[in-house]
């Protein structure tokens, strides 16, 4: 059968930089999804998008559909006949819905009981008609952050379109979205070539997008991005301050990138760097550039959409909007010197948190005292630092400069910090109890840094769950996941060794006047709240049976599962390892709940039941001795020596004695070996 190509081109007004990778990914979901439900194979798929469009090509699709058998399922039996035998009026409208005759119907057995069915031969259609009706659904639920609509139109989308190029095997694919009818004709650069061009197929049209000045693959427009602006920071005598995110905003704003640098007076370096930097990046969408130490220079590279005939002027525009930004920033840092941090801080008591929970002031009260005790269980030499750099490290929400740039929350407090002669120390815990700021982010470098980062983060979360506010499957106002998934990379990070149920329960106690909920309750969901989240997070590093294993064996130190995690890995690989495991499901089934009761050795009978039970205690002596030195490799080896009277024990002995005293005692041995096994995991969830 031969095989075809299928392009697609939204053409449309700018849409917003943001909106388009996900919308690229849906599109290739959707594709696959339609297809795959039309029964039509495909090839490689490309998608490709510039501000004013959105393009798709599937290679190597059948040009007809494949005939199927299709069986379809109907009432049970015993609602299609009466007592008779005779169809009932179920069977007969099942029949006709089908545009068969009752007499074609059949009886098919399936787990819930007999059903009727009927088996058709159904004949593959033309795929240029199905996509014609596929086409206009994928466009039409292409998502986006925002949609609207236009004219007097009932379609949304993101920004209005006008035009639609759709071809298979280069024939026009029929249809229309709102006032837009599908054809060949796609469109230039809006400035540099503002025509029209008709396409025939996708090579055919990345030859004319060249042509027109449309650099239309994504990938490439970067490339051209990076090497221009690593060429024109060079040429200032400086180099690009690597911005990859800024990268993949550029370059969905252009579709024909051109660098051009700019400067702006070195009175405004004084201001802090992470500000200049965040100004030019955040509100201009500009690149810095740094000397070889990595010091910012008065320079910045901007991102053209045009070929200029004269740079200059453009740089010029430039550089006076820019200035106008930097002026406000040196007069919001000039100004916030004028009020000390600890009148600041004072100032915490007027803003409001949440409703719930109190004011930011409370907050810092709160979280204060947690970091004091984290620092006087792991750290006592830094307790008086971490106390005051927990005192100090909100007062800069209320600065002018913050109000205006929110993203240098953190670097302005250490950068008044260091100002008003705080230690520096306490200055870059100020900056460092952020972090992390996203999954996979940098972590604080300092003890007093994480110490203040967890106790933060922490009453965040035990606040939202206390006052009812906890996550959905689709919403996290209050950034819970990511706050869970910081103190567990913290934690694993620094290797501190806490009780995680602990830490909980006396950030629920500091915000005991604030729950709604009870207590208790709160506590045990935010404990699993972060038994998921580290799940999650240790399973894109190991198999997520053995992370389940060791997670539901004991769960709180999370630097002892981490560990117990790796060791269970490791042995895995060992030849004892599946054996053994199979010896603990055959106990565990045994067992079920388990027999807490102390084994009497004058009741072990059969000389198997004294090896196991004098292998059992030599076993647990030695794994009590491993656990507590957290050689957890070593005692799952031990655990190892236990196959063989475990085996040797099945074979000999009936578990289940007609003397109860003899078989609740052997119910007791087989329990107080699986109690061995649970200090390491539960080897009943490995796979």
């Amino acid at each position: 059968m031969s095989t075809k190509e299928l392009f697609l081109e939204i053409g449309t007004e700018e849409i917003p930089a943001g909106f388009i990778p996900r919308a690229l990914a849906e599109m290739e979901a959707m594709i696959v999804r339609e297809l795959a439900t039309a029964r039509l194979s495909f090839g490689e798929i490309k998608t490709l998008a510039t501000p004013r469009r959105l393009a798709m090509v599937v290679k190597n699709i059948p040009s007809v559909q494949p005939d199927a058998e299709i069986t379809a399922s109907g009432p049970s039996k015993k609602a299609a006949y009466d007592a008779d035998g005779k169809p009932t009026k179920a069977a007969e409208g099942f029949a006709r819905g089908q545009g068969v005759d009752v007499s074609a119907l059949q009886i098919i057995t399936t787990e819930k009981g007999e059903y009727l069915a009927v088996t058709k031969q159904e004949t593959g259609r033309p795929t240029h008609e199905l996509l014609a009706e596929i086409l206009p659904r994928l466009v039409s639920n292409i998502p986006f952050k925002k949609s609207m609509r236009w004219g007097n139109l009932d379609v949304r989308f993101a920004r209005p379109i006008h035009w639609i190029v759709a071809l298979f095997d280069g024939i026009v694919i029929p249809f229309s979205f709102g006032n837009i009818e599908s054809g060949t004709i796609s469109r230039g650069h809006r400035f540099m070539a503002n025509t029209s061009f008709p396409v025939r197929d996708f090579a055919h049209y990345q030859e004319e997008c060249e042509r027109h000045f449309v650099i239309v693959d994504p990938e490439r427009r970067k490339e051209i991005i990076r090497r221009e602006t690593h060429r024109v920071a060079a040429a200032a005598g400086g180099h690009l301050l690597p911005d990859e995110d800024l990268l993949d905003q550029v370059a969905y704003l252009v579709e024909y990138p051109s660098a051009v640098h700019g400067t702006f007076s070195a009175e405004f370096l004084k201001v802090p760097k992470e500000v200049l930097i965040t100004s030019m990046r955040s509100h201009q969408r500009y690149f810095s550039i740094v000397d070889a130490e990595g010091k910012l220079l008065p320079g910045f590279i901007t991102i053209n959409n045009t070929l200029t005939e004269d740079p200059s002027v453009v740089v010029k525009g430039n550089e006076r909007v820019l200035r106008a930004r930097l002026s406000d920033a040196r007069f919001f840092f000039e100004e916030d010197q004028k009020v000390k941090l600890d009148e600041r801080v004072e100032s915490l008591k007027k803003v409001v948190y949440q409703q719930k929970l109190g004011t930011s002031f409370e907050k810092m009260e709160r979280f204060r005292s947690l970091a004091e005790g984290l620092a006087e269980q792991l750290n006592p030499v830094v307790k008086a630092e971490t106390a005051r750099a927990a005192t100090l490290c909100k007062a800069d929400l209320v600065s002018g400069m913050v109000g205006e740039f929110p993203e240098v929350q953190g670097v302005m407090g250490r950068e008044y910090a260091l100002l008003e002669g705080e230690k520096p120390a306490v200055a870059n815990a100020i900056a460092e109890h952020y972090l992390p700021i996203q999954a996979g982010g940098e972590l604080p470098a300092s003890d007093i840094g994480a110490f203040v980062s967890i106790s933060d983060k922490l009453d965040t979360i035990c606040g939202c769950f206390g006052v009812g506010l906890i996550p959905t499957g689709a919403a996290d106002p209050y950034a819970l996941r990511r706050a869970t998934i910081g103190i567990i990379s913290i934690i694993l990070d620094k290797g501190y060794r806490l009780s995680l149920q602990s830490l909980i329960e006396e950030s629920l106690k500091l915000l005991a006047s604030k729950l709604t909920r009870p207590q208790e309750q709160v506590a045990a969901e935010v404990l699993e709240f972060f038994r998921g989240r580290f799940v999650n997070l240790l399973s894109s590093d190991f198999a997520t049976d053995v992370v389940d294993a060791a997670v539901s064996a004991q769960f709180g130190d999370l630097v002892n599962v981490k560990a117990r995690i790796s060791a269970l890995t490791e042995f895995k690989s060992h030849p004892d390892f599946e054996p053994l495991a199979g010896a603990f499901k055959r106990v565990g089934n045994i067992i079920k709940e388990g027999c807490d009761v102390a084994i009497n050795p004058d009741l072990l009978l059969d000389p198997s039941e004294n090896c196991l039970y004098e292998a059992f205690i030599s076993a647990r002596k030695t794994v009590d001795i491993r656990v507590v030195s957290g050689e957890w490799l070593d005692a799952l080896t031990e655990l190892a020596t236990l196959r063989g009277p475990v085996d040797t024990f099945f074979e000999k002995v009936m578990v289940m004695a007609e003397d109860p005293k003899v078989r609740e005692n052997r119910l007791a041995l087989l329990t107080g070996i699986a109690r061995v096994f649970d200090k390491i995991a539960d080897f009943s969830k490995i796979a």
